[in-house]
């Protein structure tokens, strides 16, 4: 890993460099980290991309340093924009809240506890990956979050089997090691493919 790695808060990143992250192809660029930020009534495919990149712009502050909320981290490599991570409250994820049932199934918790904060996506840039940018934006959630008044911090990773090829489709949630390398602790298992992990502060 280079030496030039340097993650900022969202809204200290320019929204050209948000837009560079996501790209113009791909997966990323149909998302633009809104799967779990739209509400029920809100069906994801009735919202074009235009709408989602506008609603990530907002969400994040981007280019506005002074913003006293943001909703990520982007990762810098060379001063280059490379990667992405979305960190806020869990409250502020409606589809999270009230479509998937990865974060609540088997377990007891309060879904309005302001103080409980997820990790909903981890993404770098094509010809970027591999160089283990997810490790450094998960550790840097958990900072973020921690100097916020968080009081934990959860994720939602897949478990990847040796051999087994994920899509990045799929890998946007991370990977379990990369929550394991960051503290992250497994609290409940919903599915065979998915954990959920948490770090209490």
């Amino acid at each position: 890993m280079s030496l030039d790695l340097t993650i900022v808060p969202a809204n200290h990143a320019s929204c050209e460099d948000l837009g560079a992250v996501f790209g113009a192809r791909g997966s990323a660029a149909r998302c633009w980290c809104q799967r779990y930020k739209l509400a029920p009534k809100e069906a994801f495919k009735h919202f074009p991309a235009e709408e989602r990149a506008h609603r990530l712009r907002m969400q994040t502050e981007c280019g506005n340093p002074r913003a006293e909320t943001t909703a990520g981290l982007v990762a810098y490599l060379d001063g280059e924009p490379v990667g992405w991570c979305a960190v806020e409250p869990r409250t502020h994820y409606p589809g999270l809240l009230r479509v998937y049932r990865t974060p609540w199934e088997g377990r007891d918790e309060d879904k309005e506890d302001d103080t409980v904060w997820a990790v909903t996506c981890v993404f770098t840039r094509a010809g970027y990956r591999g160089r283990g940018m997810s490790y450094a934006l998960v550790r840097a959630a958990v900072a973020h979050a921690r100097e916020r008044g968080a009081r934990a911090l959860e994720g939602y990773p897949m478990v990847t089997e040796p051999g087994r090829k994920v899509s990045w489709d799929e890998i946007h949630v991370g990977t379990r090691k990369v929550f394991e390398a960051a503290g992250f602790r497994e609290v409940s298992r919903p599915s065979k493919r998915r954990v959920v992990m948490r770090v209490d502060f």
